[in-house]
């Protein structure tokens, strides 16, 4: 598996969220109308030994999006959600969009308070 998963893009994504769920279905239905590589769906909470290798805690994980490029970069919240919109049809200028800097600084403000605010929202609903 090790040869194999480097030349793929990995995201990782906590599926106890349920609104981090419905939101990686949506990608990953619209990725597949016309993915342009090959991706590894990695859901933390189902494989929480997967996190070993993103130098990240498994809170941390579960808290934002993570995603390792083929080359082993690793992008975190808004900059993992550019990366997918970038190889997404119907999306890239989103994430060329979300890469401008002041909206980029924007973008990940707010990504990462309601962030945040969903991860406390998981842990006092007990999801794991």
């Amino acid at each position: 598996m090790a040869g194999n998963s480097m030349s793929k893009l990995r995201v990782f994504y906590n599926g106890a969220c349920p609104v981090c769920k419905a939101g990686i279905e949506d990608q990953r239905a619209r990725m597949a109308r016309g993915a342009s590589c090959a991706i590894d769906w990695i859901d933390v909470h189902q494989r929480p030994e997967a996190v070993e290798e993103l130098d990240s805690g498994l809170e941390q994980v579960r808290e934002r999006l993570y995603l390792k490029d083929e080359s082993g970069h690793v992008a975190v919240g808004v900059d993992a959600f550019a990366e997918l919109f970038q190889r997404t049809r119907g999306q890239r200028w989103l994430g060329r969009l979300l890469r401008l800097p002041g909206v980029h600084l924007l973008a990940r403000w707010g990504y990462n308070g309601f962030a945040r605010g969903l991860y406390r929202w998981n842990r006092w609903l007990k999801h794991w």
